[in-house]
C-alpha cells in the first residue's frame, strides 16, 4: 500500500503538473474522508499524515480543546480543558487532543473513491492557482470573450481563467451574445462560489470610473482625482473629478477633444449620458454642481441629519428633480447627502412649520411669552441646550436682554434640560428589553414610544408607519392624542412635522419589531 500511494502521488504530479505537496494534501483528505466513514458517529474530525519518504500515513481522531465555562457545543470533536489536562497536562485551549487510530486496508473501491477525490482536490488547487495569477496581475477592468450561458449569467473567457457576469451586472439595453467579446469591472472574488470565482459587473460606479482612467491619462498620471460617481446604469452618469493643478480644467479634460474622451467611454456604456462635475470640499458648492444643469436659488444644510434642503424656482424644479426623479437621485449618490428639492413656497412652508414647532417649545419649557420665544429663534437659536450652555455673552449680546433675564432663561433652560432627563430615564427604565434591543432604536425614540403608551415590541408591530412617524416628530402628549383619536383633529402643522420624519427608518423598525410574529407563523407552519 505504501508503495502504491507513493507511486500514485508521482504519476498523477507529473500528468496534472502540479506539486507533488498538493497531491499528498489531496490524498490525506480522501484517506480522512474514508476513515471518517468507519465511524457510527456523524461529527468526527479525522486527521491524516502520510510519510512523503515511505509512503505510510498514520490517522488520529482529534477533540479541540475549548474552556470549561464554554462547555461543549460539539461533542463529537471537542474536549472541555480540564478533561483534556488529565491526559496531556500543559495542552492549551485551541490546541488539539489527539488518539491514533489503528491502519485501516480499504480495498479496491477506497482506491477509485480515493482517485476522484485526488482529482478534485487538484482541480481545486489548478482553479486557485490560475486565480492567484490572474489577481496578482492587478487587473481591474478585464476584456473577455463570452464563452457560455449558465442560469442566465454570463460565462466571460479571460485567458486561462473563466468568469462570470451576472445577469444583473449588465446594461439592461444592450444585447450580449456567445462569442462577443466584452469589457467589464472585476467586482469580486468569491472562492466559494461553484463554478467561476470571479464576479464582473458592468454596471457598478467602480467601472465607469475605471473607463475615464483609461482614456484620460492625466488621471494616472496622478494630474487629476475622480472623486465619486453614480449611475442609472445605460441611461445616465455623474462623476465628480478634482484636481490641485490650476493648469488643468479637470472637466475639460474629461471630456476631451472634441468630446472624444467622455463619448469614448459613453459609447462602451451602450449610450449612456455622463455629466462630469467639479468636486468641491464645500458640500453645499458640490451639491449645487451635482444638481446641475438646474439652476439652485439656496440651499439650507442639516449637519445633524445630513442633508440638504435645495430651493429652486418653477422653472427649474422639473430639471432638478428629473425623469422620474433621476437627477436628484444620482446628485444625492455622488454627494452622499440627502437632498430635498423643494420650491420658494414650500422652503417658507417649512421654515414656519419648524419656527413654529421652536415657539411652542420654547413658550412652553422656558415659560416664555411669544415675544420673547421669537427674539431667540431670530436670534439663531433652535434648542433648549443652545440656551443652556450657549456663551453667556452671546446672550447678553441681544439687544432686549438684560443679564437677569439671561441667567433666568439659562436656569429655566438647564431645568427644563433636568426634568426631561430624569423623564427620559425613567421611561426607559419601563421599555422593555425586547424594544430597547430592536436593530435602529435608540434611547430618545424608546422613551417617546413608552411616553405614547408603547412600551414592548409587540406594542411597536401594531403601530401603523405615520402612528410611529408622529412619535418620532411631534411632542409626547400630541402623539399620542392623535393616536388615541385616529388621527382625529390633525392640523397642517402635525402633518408637516409628521413628513419630516425619517420613513424608511419608521418602515424598517416596525418590521424588525414584527419579525418574530413571521418566524413563529413558519414554524407552526
Amino acid at each position: 500500500m505504501s508503495r502504491e500511494i507513493l507511486m500514485l502521488v508521482d504519476a498523477l504530479a507529473r500528468e496534472k503538473n502540479v506539486p507533488r505537496e498538493i497531491v499528498f494534501g489531496a490524498l490525506e483528505a480522501a484517506l480522512a474522508a474514508a476513515t471518517k466513514r468507519l465511524f457510527d458517529e456523524e461529527d468526527v474530525d479525522i486527521r491524516v499524515a502520510v510519510d512523503r519518504e515511505t509512503g505510510d500515513y498514520d490517522a488520529f481522531r482529534r477533540w479541540l480543546v475549548v474552556p470549561d465555562e464554554a462547555g461543549l457545543q460539539e461533542p463529537g470533536h471537542q474536549v472541555i480543558l480540564s478533561d483534556a489536562r488529565d491526559q496531556i497536562p500543559d495542552i492549551e485551549v485551541d490546541e488539539f487532543l489527539e488518539e491514533q487510530l489503528p491502519r485501516q486496508e480499504f480495498g479496491r473501491r477506497f482506491a477509485q473513491d480515493t482517485k476522484q477525490v485526488i482529482l478534485q482536490k487538484i482541480r481545486d488547487a489548478e482553479r486557485e492557482q490560475l486565480l492567484t495569477e490572474f489577481l496578482a496581475r492587478g487587473d481591474e477592468v478585464i476584456n473577455g470573450t463570452i464563452k457560455r450561458m449558465d442560469k442566465g449569467d454570463f460565462i466571460v473567457e479571460i485567458g486561462k481563467i473563466e468568469a462570470r457576469l451576472p445577469r444583473s451586472e449588465t446594461i439592461g439595453k444592450e444585447n450580449l451574445r456567445i462569442g462577443d467579446r466584452v469589457r467589464a469591472y472585476v467586482a469580486k472574488i468569491d472562492r466559494l462560489q461553484r463554478g467561476p470565482a470571479v464576479i464582473l459587473s458592468r454596471t457598478s460606479p467602480e467601472f465607469l470610473m475605471k473607463l475615464f482612467e483609461l482614456e484620460v491619462p492625466e488621471i494616472e498620471q496622478g494630474l487629476l482625482q475622480i472623486k465619486s460617481a453614480a449611475r442609472d446604469p445605460g441611461v445616465r452618469a455623474k462623476i465628480a473629478v478634482w484636481t490641485n493643478d490650476r493648469r488643468i480644467d479637470p472637466i475639460g479634460t474629461c471630456v476631451g477633444m472634441r468630446g472624444s474622451r467622455v463619448q469614448a467611454v459613453t459609447n462602451e456604456l451602450s449610450g449612456e449620458r455622463v455629466d462630469i462635475v467639479l468636486w468641491s470640499e464645500d458640500p453645499a458648492q458640490f451639491v449645487i454642481g451635482a444638481l446641475a444643469p438646474a439652476n439652485v436659488s439656496s440651499i439650507v444644510v442639516d449637519e445633524e441629519r445630513h442633508a440638504m434642503d435645495v430651493v429652486v424656482d418653477e422653472e427649474n424644479l422639473a430639471i432638478a428633480i428629473g425623469r422620474g426623479g433621476q437627477n436628484v437621485r444620482l446628485a444625492s449618490e455622488l454627494t452622499g447627502w440627502q437632498i430635498n428639492i423643494m420650491t420658494a413656497e414650500e422652503s417658507a412652508e417649512k421654515r414656519d412649520t419648524e419656527k413654529a414647532a421652536v415657539r411652542t417649545l420654547f413658550m412652553e419649557r422656558l415659560d416664555v411669552d411669544q415675544e420673547i420665544a421669537d427674539i431667540l429663534i431670530d436670534e439663531g437659536f433652535s434648542t433648549l441646550d443652545e440656551i443652556a450652555y450657549v456663551p453667556m455673552q452671546e446672550l447678553l449680546d441681544i439687544e432686549a436682554f438684560d443679564e437677569e433675564t439671561v441667567e433666568e432663561l439659562r436656569t429655566r433652560a438647564r431645568n427644563a434640560l433636568l426634568t426631561e432627563a430624569i423623564a427620559r430615564e425613567e421611561n426607559i427604565e419601563q421599555a422593555d428589553a425586547s424594544l430597547l434591543e430592536l436593530d435602529g432604536m435608540d434611547r430618545e425614540l424608546a422613551a417617546r414610544l413608552v411616553s405614547c403608551a408603547v412600551h414592548t415590541r409587540d406594542d411597536l408591530a401594531e403601530l401603523a408607519v405615520d402612528e410611529l412617524r408622529a412619535v418620532m416628530a411631534l411632542p409626547a402628549e400630541r402623539a399620542r392624542a392623535l393616536i388615541d383619536s385616529g388621527f382625529e383633529g390633525v392640523t397642517d402643522d402635525d402633518t408637516r412635522l409628521i413628513d419630516s420624519a425619517d420613513e424608511e427608518r419608521a418602515k424598517n423598525l416596525i418590521l424588525a419589531a414584527r419579525a418574530h410574529w413571521f418566524a413563529e407563523e413558519g414554524e407552526q407552519g
